[in-house]
């Protein structure tokens, strides 16, 4: 793992959380996004290198939703940024960690996502992703 490429934070209301987060961080989102696999819509912040993902569900049976019904708003996962995404699923398989995802599948922000049951991680959802390039 390179480094934490983003953390996630579910919010119930993705306008007045941009607004809000938009005064914390003094800058405002450079970017929404939906991702309709997962019934949610993004917002992403640049905060120096750092970056907060926000996500609000787009569907009451969404996962977002039954996050926000269990635990209410906060964090919602951290996200590791990975050369390779396969042989990082398979040597967390190989580790005896549990992994959401079969394969990786297209996430937000141009990447191959893939996530690890929290209960394999003490409690964490843990996101690993791998930027998508574009063949030429």
């Amino acid at each position: 793992m390179k480094k934490i490429e983003h953390i996630g934070i579910a919010v119930a209301n993705l306008e007045e959380s941009n607004k809000l987060f938009k005064q914390l961080l003094g800058t405002a989102h450079y970017k929404i996004e939906e991702v309709s696999s997962e019934k949610v819509m993004t917002s992403f912040f640049q905060a120096g290198p750092n970056k907060i993902e926000l996500l609000a569900s787009t569907a009451p049976d969404g996962p977002i939703a039954k996050f926000l019904a269990k635990k209410g708003e906060g964090i919602h996962h951290i996200a590791f940024e990975v050369s390779d995404i396969y042989a990082e699923m398979e040597r967390l398989r190989a580790e005896g960690f549990r992994l959401l995802n079969e394969k990786p599948k297209r996430g937000a922000d141009n990447k191959l996502v893939c996530f690890v049951h929290p209960k394999s991680a003490n409690g964490v959802l843990v996101e690993l992703c791998q930027e998508i390039r574009e063949e030429k």
